[in-house]
């Protein structure tokens, strides 16, 4: 019964996001523009790249495979901390928590409505890219799972600690939902391999999933293989990073709890 009230928790907090969404065109929109945009730049610019250098090997598939799985990454991250912010915004976090629902299962739900974000925006970007530029994602077969699957878990956990910073600092820290996630760009190694880094960021970019998933992206569509030491290295930082992003939040909610934060924040 325990099990069953949780549950039912949990799909009344995303039955929330799915009524406010479908309430909401802009909203909707926002999903799928932005992604369109980034689409279209990069992928003119990737034809632009493989008409001045025919030698260059499928730019277009590096390119856009990694931006794809780029905005995974940002997506599942913005997707949570979303999920927080119009909590703040109608200031009803006050009100969730004077209800049975506890932290674990706000937190579940904010994931589960950045997975539904994400999964929305990545198939609109794979089918714009297939009808644009005749780049097939799935062309990385099984591959792409586990990509996907890492870069969902990293965008999560920093999205958890987006969110404890949002609930611990006010709505004045709301401007890191957008980001905080940027300063992983550069050391994730989504465009360029690990290798042209500098050797004193390196070691910064292999504590990162995903610089593992974007190398192990290259090493399948350059070599046609799949290398699996990469993708457990992925993994096994993927723990660390939910973990860490799981008992930050829970930290952030006793603090705020103590405090009175969560009438206070939003207004």
């Amino acid at each position: 019964m325990r099990r069953a009230g949780s549950a039912s928790r949990v799909f009344a907090l995303v039955l929330r996001h799915y009524y406010l969404y479908r309430s909401s065109w802009t909203r909707v929109v926002e999903l799928v523009y932005w992604p369109a945009m980034e689409l279209l730049v990069w992928g003119f610019l990737t034809l632009y790249l493989r008409d001045l250098g025919p030698g260059l090997p499928n730019v277009v598939a590096l390119f856009l495979g990694a931006l794809i799985l780029w905005d995974i990454l940002f997506r599942a991250q913005i997707g949570v901390s979303l999920a927080f912010l119009e909590e703040v915004w109608s200031r009803n976090l006050a009100n969730l928590f004077v209800s049975p629902l506890t932290p674990l299962e706000f937190m579940i739900g904010q994931v589960i409505v950045g997975l539904i974000r994400t999964v929305v925006t990545a198939t609109f970007m794979t089918a714009l890219a297939l009808a644009l530029y005749h780049y097939n994602l799935f062309s990385m077969g099984l591959a792409l799972v586990a990509f996907f699957c890492n870069l969902l878990v990293m965008g999560w956990a920093i999205g958890l600690v987006v969110s404890a910073m949002i609930l611990r600092f006010g709505q004045g820290a709301e401007s890191l939902a957008w980001a905080v996630i940027f300063l992983f760009q550069p050391v994730a190694a989504v465009f360029y391999p690990v290798s042209v880094l500098p050797p004193w960021l390196r070691p910064v970019a292999l504590a990162t999933p995903a610089a593992h998933v974007f190398e192990g992206m290259r090493v399948v569509m350059l070599e046609q293989r799949f290398d699996a030491g990469l993708l457990w290295n992925a993994v096994g930082l993927n723990v660390l990073y939910l973990a860490g992003g799981i008992a930050v939040f829970l930290w952030m909610f006793r603090v705020a709890r103590r405090r009175g934060l969560l009438v206070q924040v939003g207004e």
